[in-house]
């Protein structure tokens, strides 16, 4: 559950948490395409503008990683 003194991101906010947080780098344009696309995080809006809670970047970025793995052909598998 979120920390209610944790705050919303906005989407320019998203790409320096990931990297932060969990090491993964995602591009502004891509976050921007996957709001239209589907396929990025969930998101809210405060009337105009996409807010993202960060229980949910959490979710995604765990989505978006493999299990472990100890060769790359394990990864094929």
């Amino acid at each position: 559950m979120m920390n209610s003194e944790t705050p919303r991101l906005r989407r320019s906010d998203v790409p320096a948490y990931m990297m932060q947080k969990h090491g993964i780098p995602v591009a502004l344009a891509t976050l921007n395409k996957l709001a239209s696309t589907g396929g990025g995080p969930a998101m809210q809006y405060a009337g105009r503008i996409p807010l993202y809670r960060p229980d949910d970047l959490d979710a995604w970025a765990a989505e978006r990683l493999s299990k472990p793995v100890r060769s790359t052909s394990e990864k094929a598998a």
